[in-house]
């Protein structure tokens, strides 16, 4: 009877529980929450020490690579899945609170979470027990690709093939969806983080210095691309210099970044292909008249549907809002709910 009162005054979420971000879609009232999914943990000295959750999200994000000894700021979520499980479960609950107006009873929604179509069994235990430990009553799991293709509004119920590549910031999943299902599924654990990874890489190569994760991340917002343009552009950048230990400026271009990038991207254009060698026949025409649809915050690196046009040469479209596409998708598999079985994926 209790946990029927519980439920009853919980609304139902979606939640894309993503690498980067995670976002909260709640029934009829679209997203509500949209933070980083990192968390901050002070561990206290003395004699009763523990360990207390300082800060999630976004004030937690500010403290990434300026913490003292004390905080720990984790990102609990790698490569799509879950890489620390008790942080996650506390990571969702905090979320789950700030979502949730009725103080007087603790919320217990019915949930849809988003998992990469790569991952396996256990991983997604681990995400449909966390969500349960954060308090759900039912969990249901979306596969992310049929998530990002009902955001950008792809016909995902018809006979008619639909290509969605979505470039997350742990995963690029590229998905080929038909009548309601998932025909091909693919995989590859590259996205935001590891294009970061290979500025900080290059800079320390090429120029002797150490950047930060944000730093890296600001550069490739600002001047990345993933195809070479007419205009380059130049940003000026503070690391710490390797040889003599002391902070210093220093300008990048763009066509550096580029260089940069090729790798990583080549991975993402790579699993495009392969995704289009294992299409049926029928519905690789299908995709050969209405092209891809990208999705993900990786579709907002500049110029990377070109590099998708010129390496296929297929119609590449970005979809709206690319960053918020799974999470609306999510929202709207959770208000169809009960007519859209064959969408959710097994465990």
């Amino acid at each position: 009877m209790f946990s029927f009162l519980r439920s009853y005054f919980s609304n139902d979420l979606a939640i894309d529980l993503g690498t980067a971000n995670t976002l909260i879609y709640v029934r009829s009232k679209g997203i509500v929450l949209d933070e980083p999914s990192v968390v901050a943990i002070r561990t206290q000295g003395g004699p009763n020490s523990k360990k207390t959750i300082q800060a999630v999200g976004k004030s937690a994000k500010e403290m990434l690579g300026k913490a003292p000894g004390a905080i720990t700021v984790i990102r609990p979520m790698k490569d799509g899945v879950i890489a620390d499980f008790t942080v996650t479960e506390q990571m969702l609950k905090q979320f789950i609170k700030k979502v949730h107006d009725s103080r007087l009873l603790s919320p217990s929604p019915r949930i849809i979470i988003c998992v990469p179509s790569g991952s396996t069994q256990v991983e997604r235990r681990a995400i449909r027990e966390s969500a349960i430990g954060a308090g759900a009553s039912q969990v249901f799991l979306i596969e992310e690709p049929m998530a990002a293709a009902i955001g950008a509004g792809l016909p995902v119920s018809e006979p008619t093939g639909s290509m969605v590549v979505d470039i997350g910031g742990g995963t690029t999943e590229v998905g080929v969806i038909s009548l309601g299902g998932m025909v091909y599924a693919g995989s590859v654990r590259v996205g935001g983080d590891k294009l970061d990874e290979a500025i900080m890489n290059y800079i320390s190569r090429n120029y002797g210095m150490l950047i930060g994760e944000n730093t890296a991340e600001n550069i490739k917002k600002n001047i990345g691309s993933a195809f070479p343009g007419a205009e380059v552009r130049e940003m000026e950048v503070s690391g710490i210099n390797k040889a003599e230990g002391i902070p210093r400026k220093f300008t990048i271009s763009s066509n550096e970044i580029l260089e940069a990038l090729t790798e990583p991207l080549n991975s993402v254009v790579s699993a495009v292909k392969s995704a289009l060698e294992k299409t049926p026949p029928e519905l690789g025409a299908d995709i050969a008249d209405k092209g891809m649809v990208l999705t993900g915050g990786g579709a907002l690196l500049r110029d990377i549907d070109r590099l998708l046009m010129e390496e296929t040469g297929l119609p590449v479209i970005v979809a709206e809002e690319p960053l918020t596409c799974v999470a609306r998708g999510c929202g709207m598999a959770l208000e169809k709910m009960d007519n859209l079985g064959s969408i959710f994926a097994s465990d």
